[in-house]
């Protein structure tokens, strides 16, 4: 099957949906937590966060249009702050059902049975069941003008994990860590490591056989 422009846009809309949400792949699954100015905490599910770079350490979320109040957008630029947090094996469903529409005044730390932590006074919540919590500051946020969806670009300012879970190389331990990806909206997979190769150097280029 071939899809063209045309046809894609024809496409039944929960099939084109589902279809261009996937086709990219796997992708990190994440909540991100966050605390409005009047003290509600707030904790949502995210596939699209995005590394932009190590030095200094960036990372981006991508939020939708502005069309509907989204409250991890709104906290975001209210405070300036929030965490990204890795969701396991153990948490899915808790972590799927943060997607759920709530009121401004619910925390859905305490409807999806997730705990807060909070981390040499950062003002965000984490959350205390993830492996890998992240807080981060917001740098800037940049409208993709071709949809309207927001980029929110964080510096990294705290990371917490357990020192056995990191490799000698700064790595992470995916498969003991037991985090998890996504594809699509709410299809989540386990990870297992396949390979790692050194370096990439032209001299070392693999043989044809």
């Amino acid at each position: 099957m071939t899809y063209s422009e045309e046809s894609i846009k024809s496409l039944d809309k929960v099939f084109r949906l589902n279809l261009i949400n996937s086709i990219t792949g796997y992708k990190p699954a994440n909540l991100i937590g966050t605390k409005s100015k009047n003290g509600v905490t707030n904790l949502a599910i995210f596939s699209s966060v995005i590394h932009l770079g190590s030095n200094p350490a960036l990372i981006g979320i991508v939020t939708r249009p502005n069309t509907v109040p989204r409250h991890t957008y709104k906290n975001i630029i209210d405070t300036k702050y929030f965490t990204i947090n890795h969701i396991s094996k153990d948490n899915i469903k808790k972590a799927h059902y943060t997607s759920a529409k709530f009121k401004d005044e619910e925390s859905e730390f305490e409807k999806c049975s997730l705990e807060e932590m909070y981390i040499d006074n950062f003002y965000a919540p984490f959350v205390k069941e993830s492996k890998v919590k992240i807080g981060l500051k917001l740098v800037e946020e940049i409208t993709i003008n071709s949809n309207n969806t927001i980029l929110i670009v964080g510096r990294v300012t705290k990371i917490k994990t357990r020192n056995e879970l990191i490799e000698e190389d700064g790595s992470l331990k995916f498969e003991e860590l037991d985090t998890v990806c996504i594809s699509g909206l709410d299809s989540y997979y386990s990870t297992k490591k396949i390979a790692k190769y050194p370096y990439a150097k032209r001299n070392e280029l693999p043989k044809k056989w």
